[in-house]
């Protein structure tokens, strides 16, 4: 006599797009190509292009976990990559355009990328990298056959013909749900970077847990534009989870400024976008210079570096947008917490509420999270202690890729290198990295408050603090501020700003006025460039 018993359906990113293409054919998939120009699709032909490209690649001789690596824009082709590549089996390696030429090669060669494929934005330096990629054996351009394209890279093949070259009834083959899916490489701004392999299980979970009503919470009846790159973290996980509930996706191609973002929210009535700070500064810049109140737009997610607290109250008052507060990294796939309301919260003053979505948020469902100090000790959730932020979860690494040791402490939880607090609620408060908080005479200073501050000031656009050498303290902070246009600020103006708002000891000894501040290739300021040439600024005055 049976027991009884449940399917047993393998969890792969293939049961997603087919979902996707299934049930939701005509749901638009719009895509801003490298010329500008605006394509639309639907579900249904991402899926059938995917399903094609996985037959492509079978038949070029391409096999099962092998990396296909991807140098590409937001648009609709790199999403059918996306899905072809890990439904074939294989393994979709997306990676960071803005990362040194010398960072590209070492990561090409160390995945033993065999298939590269390519927007033209990127087909002349791929023509001069070509002799220093020791694996690659296809190259491929995403789009239709390009003379120029064929000019800059010898013996190219063009997607749109090899997916021109399959029948409509080329199938998916089945698979292991716990065969690797996509590589994502860290920013590498220490040092090489690391390679992350996430799996067919570990996506389809983060999926899961990032769409919750409590997480992305996204539905088909949202337009969502996902400006955060698709070769940093997968965009969030994006693709994934537009698919698995069949939301509408706007793929902005390489147009990233402020003015082009909001012509596409206008345009394409766009309810949910999701992006880096700098990103978002530009769009309040534009927003302003162009008058739109970006009707559509209901709520934007805001991760990889804290957003400024006035940012968070701008949106909210000025265009009814509500600003979330993500926090992740590559390790985490990414999503390790998102600022979403209690029930308790509902009764509290508009003010209370906007001072909580200042906070990273509570972790999902498949998310645990701890606070240790330095000396191993497991700090409480209270709202008060400081220590250094641990994770775990079905979607959280092990092992980068080919290491030889696990990346997880003795009692299998990952160390972040972030510096956190987290309240009774588990609301989780970035403190800082690790490496990047200041101590000053033995006690902590976090340059996210510093820089929270200093963007306060209406006479400053942009800012970071850093540690610098001091003789007498060790290390004392140093902010680094871009004036706002039209705007004068003194130093004083500045550091009489802080007055008030942090204990004064806690105030910078210095405000150096910047044009810019060095952006990595995922948005986040290089305060390791700044380290190297501020760092000493007060070794030369009296301490």
């Amino acid at each position: 006599m049976s027991l009884g018993k449940m399917m047993d359906k393998a969890l792969t990113t293939t049961s997603i797009i087919e979902h996707a293409g299934r049930f939701h054919t005509n749901t638009p998939v719009i895509s801003v190509e490298t010329d500008g120009t605006i394509s639309r699709t639907g579900w249904g032909e991402v899926e059938s292009n995917a399903r094609k490209l996985n037959a492509a690649l079978v038949r070029l001789g391409v096999k099962t976990g092998e990396r296909c690596a991807t140098i590409a824009w937001n648009n609709r082709r790199h999403v059918e990559i996306y899905f072809g590549v890990a439904g074939a089996g294989m393994v979709c390696h997306t990676i960071n355009p803005r990362l040194f030429p010398e960072q590209l090669i070492y990561i090409m060669n160390h995945a033993e990328d065999k298939v590269l494929f390519f927007d033209k934005t990127f087909a002349p330096a791929i023509g001069k990298l070509r002799e220093h990629l020791k694996t690659i054996e296809h190259y491929v351009y995403m789009g239709a056959a390009d003379d120029e394209v064929a000019a800059a890279v010898d013996g190219v093949l063009f997607m749109d013909d090899l997916i021109a070259a399959e029948t409509d009834d080329a199938t998916w083959p089945e698979i292991d749900e716990r065969m690797p899916s996509s590589l994502c490489y860290t920013s590498g701004t220490t040092g090489n970077p690391k390679g992350v392999e996430y799996t067919h299980r570990s996506t389809v979970l983060h999926t899961l847990g990032a769409n919750q009503a409590d997480g992305l919470g996204l539905s088909a009846k949202d337009v969502v534009m996902p400006v955060v790159p698709m070769f940093h973290v997968n965009a969030w996980g994006v693709p994934y989870a537009t698919a698995a509930v069949g939301s509408s996706l706007v793929l902005p191609g390489p147009g990233l400024d402020g003015e082009s973002l909001v012509k596409l929210i206008d345009g394409e009535k766009v309810t949910m976008a999701l992006g880096v700070p700098t990103i978002w500064l530009g769009l309040m810049n534009a927003l302003e210079k162009t008058g739109s109140k970006a009707l559509s737009l209901q709520r934007t997610l805001i991760g990889g570096s804290a957003a400024p607290s006035y940012m968070i109250r701008e949106f909210d008052e000025k265009y009814g947008v509500e600003l979330i507060h993500g926090w992740g990294m590559t390790e985490t796939s990414p999503l390790g917490s998102i600022n979403q309301l209690l029930a308790k919260h509902t009764d509290l003053p508009h003010d209370e509420k906007l001072k909580l979505r200042e906070s990273q948020g509570r972790p999902p469902y498949g998310v645990d999270l701890r606070l240790v100090s330095d000396e191993g000790e497991i700090l409480p959730h209270d709202g008060k202690a400081a220590g250094n932020l641990q994770i775990s979860g079905p979607w959280v690494v092990d092992t980068y890729f080919k290491a030889d040791g696990s990346a997880l402490t003795d009692d299998g939880w990952f160390d972040t290198g972030d510096v956190a607090m987290i309240d009774e609620d588990g609301y989780l408060f970035i403190t800082d990295r690790s490496k990047d908080i200041i101590k000053s005479g033995g006690e902590w200073i976090s340059t996210v408050e510093l820089e929270d501050i200093a963007i306060s000031h209406p006479g400053v656009s942009n800012a970071a603090a850093i540690a610098a050498r001091h003789e007498k303290w060790d290390e004392r902070p140093v902010v680094l501020a871009i004036k706002a246009e039209g705007a004068d600020p003194s130093e004083a103006d500045i550091l009489a700003h802080y007055e008030g708002k942090i204990a004064h000891w806690q105030i910078p000894d210095k405000v150096i006025f910047v044009d810019s501040l060095p952006i990595g290739g995922t948005g986040k300021i290089l305060k390791n460039k700044l380290r190297d040439e501020y760092g000493d600024v007060l070794m030369t005055e009296d301490a």
